[in-house]
């Protein structure tokens, strides 16, 4: 019997080392993932995309030994809502992943798993060096990866394991352009300001073409740190087992393009090396290339189901992007991608609500709250002297009408030909000639915003009450009344003598958020609804102090209502920190507008952790937001 035992012992510990064997062949057949992540950049300032961007010869090597993405894009304009949906794979205002910063983190649902988890279930090691920024909650007991800090690598990894490592780079962060403007003429560019052509958007000034010229310079000390890591890579003789991704984790950083969803916020540089030793796992069309263009539209939502299909794993059902890269990805295929859908809420301390959606050349533009201009004063974006400059330009009455559009209302929807528009200048929205375009592309965004559903049509602050610690269960349970909404925003769409019987009837529906979104519609139309007052009059003894102060915003714009008492008294009467931004951003608008400054006071529990904040490390940036508007409303007290 003990013999038998022993037998069984030998056969069973005989059989697991075969099978550690096998894995262990498993794991050595499957490639490396590399990250390279340049942080704010749009594709503008590469030469492999722009005649006059930077010289990158390591990019460019990368290049030649593989593909350049021409239509790359993130789908939000700002860190940490575009890496929440690069790590995902999932739209971020489906999941309440939307907001930048964060005021508190959100639960992922079940069955959603950032990309770096799921590839450690395939035997990866995962690194990161060193950015996160993710919108969810990371738990101590089971981390995104296994090393993350500013010496993670895949050095750590074990011997033949596959690794995936993300490096992210901050050397074209946006704070690398928070220079003083005496900048100009006391520190000099490699790159030459007065052979800078700048977009039509801007104004042509000394200060503007130095700092794009600034930017150029700190690309090519980007390039150099990328060579220095690909070198290191080679070195380990990992070369030819990495596909390497180099891309920006979203658009920018010029004024007006980070933070914003036209092309330059959004579009991106991306380069993918192919590894010899893996051009296999890619389709004949695409894996014989090298130096080679692709047109197809690529999305972050896609990134994370191509890491999966070339690691040959199983696909996630929860992804809402596709694969651009395996065996069954044909060029042709892929260059017959031609769609995008993007979005924008609220970044730091301003909050506004954008989506689009591109096909092909022609990108739709929705404006939910189309009186807010782009320019409504955000403190970190104003660090950048060009920023000052041109608002100074725009006060001075100096500007062009392309140049001053930044600093008016924008229209309730818009549509552009990037082939020969790529700055977004002349909106066809009332062409003739694009109406059925226009209404096709309409349809389609709203047919996708209801069907995720979209959270973001509740503001941040019920979110947070409500759904951040289960999103999908909310928005399942929301859906209908989501629909409700998005068709009220969009009475803004009609003529007034169309929406306003809509608009009455949802005022008067006694249900707070189509109140909500019905005052918004009478504050696009503004004049035109002044005959409105004694309704709206009503809402502003509204127990929900953020529909009052929607109310108080009605009627400043409208009429000559003067907001100065009411705001900072509903300011107080609100409870969490979340509606009082909501309601210090209304007051923005009305100074920025109008010219109204506000005499508020801090409130202790804005700086401190509340029942819906579980990271308290958080609450600095609340203090950060609030203490700006504060200081930024009262200025002229």
């Amino acid at each position: 019997m003990r013999l038998a035992a022993i037998f069984l012992f030998v056969f069973l510990l005989s059989d697991l080392f075969k099978s550690q064997v096998y894995a262990a062949e498993v794991a050595k057949q499957k490639p490396n993932f590399l990250w390279l992540v340049s942080e704010d950049n749009s594709y503008f300032f590469s030469r492999l995309y722009n005649k006059q961007g930077a010289k990158m010869p390591n990019i460019e090597a990368l290049a030649k030994d593989g593909l350049v993405f021409n239509n790359a894009f993130s789908n939000a304009p700002v860190c940490s809502t575009a890496r929440s949906t690069l790590a995902t794979g999932v739209y971020a205002s489906k999941i309440a992943l939307n907001y930048h910063r964060r005021y508190t983190e959100s639960e992922l649902p079940e069955g959603v798993q950032p990309i770096a988890q799921l590839l450690k279930r395939e035997g990866y090691f995962t690194s990161n060096n060193a950015k996160n920024d993710f919108n969810f909650i990371e738990y101590k007991h089971d981390p995104v990866w296994d090393s993350s800090s500013n010496k993670a690598s895949w050095k750590d990894r074990a011997p033949k394991q596959p690794f995936f490592h993300m490096q992210t780079f901050t050397t074209t962060h946006e704070y690398n352009l928070h220079f003083p403007a005496t900048d100009v003429n006391n520190k000099p560019t490699k790159h030459q300001p007065d052979s800078v052509k700048l977009p039509a958007i801007y104004p042509d000034t000394k200060l503007f073409r130095y700092t794009f010229a600034r930017y150029l310079d700190q690309h090519q000390i980007l390039d150099k740190q990328i060579g220095q890591l690909i070198k290191q890579l080679k070195a380990d003789g990992e070369l030819e087992n990495t596909f390497i991704f180099y891309f920006g984790d979203h658009g920018g950083v010029l004024p007006g393009t980070k933070g914003y969803v036209n092309d330059l916020g959004l579009h991106i540089p991306l380069v993918v090396r192919i590894p010899e030793n893996y051009r296999e796992l890619l389709h004949p069309s695409i894996g014989t290339l090298e130096n080679a263009r692709v047109n197809g539209f690529v999305n972050f939502v896609d990134f994370a189901p191509t890491l999966l299909k070339l690691a040959g794993a199983e696909a996630n059902p929860y992804h809402d992007g596709k694969a651009f890269l395996g065996p069954d990805v044909t060029l042709k295929k892929l260059n017959q991608r031609d769609s995008s859908f993007a979005y924008a809420d609220r970044f730091d301390e301003k909050l506004d609500m954008v989506r689009t959606l591109r096909k092909g050349n022609l990108k739709y533009v929705r404006n939910y709250m189309p009186y807010i201009p782009n320019s409504l004063f955000n403190q970190y974006r104003y660090l950048q002297a060009a920023y000052q400059e041109w608002k100074n330009l725009y006060q001075q009455q100096k500007l062009n009408p392309v140049q001053a559009a930044f600093f008016k209302a924008k229209p309730a929807e818009a549509l552009y030909d990037i082939s020969v528009d790529p700055f977004e200048t002349n909106n066809l929205a009332n062409q003739p000639n694009y109406q059925t375009q226009l209404v096709k592309l309409r349809e389609n965004l709203n047919n996708k915003l209801k069907s995720m559903p979209d959270l973001a049509f509740y503001p941040e602050s019920y979110l947070a009450e409500y759904a951040f610690n289960s999103p999908r269960k909310f928005g399942d349970k929301n859906r209908s009344e989501i629909t409700q909404l998005i068709d009220i925003a969009n009475l803004q769409l009609l003529n007034w003598q169309q929406a306003k019987p809509q608009l009455m009837k949802a005022l008067n529906s006694n249900m707070q958020w189509r109140q909500y979104w019905a005052l918004i519609g009478f504050t696009h139309f503004a004049e035109q609804a002044s005959d409105q007052v004694d309704q709206i009059n009503n809402l502003l003894a509204h127990p929900n102090p953020v529909i009052a102060a929607r109310a108080v915003e009605f009627l400043t714009l409208a009429t000559d209502y003067n907001p100065t008492t009411l705001i900072p008294q509903l300011i107080e009467r609100t409870t969490d920190t979340l509606s009082a931004l909501e309601i210090m951003n209304i007051a923005t608008v009305l100074h920025d507008l109008e010219g109204y400054t506000f005499d508020i006071k801090a409130k202790p529990e804005w700086h401190q952790a509340t029942k819906a904040d579980k990271n308290q490390h958080l609450q600095g940036v609340t203090h950060y937001w609030t203490s700006n508007r504060i200081q930024y409303l009262n200025q002229s007290l």
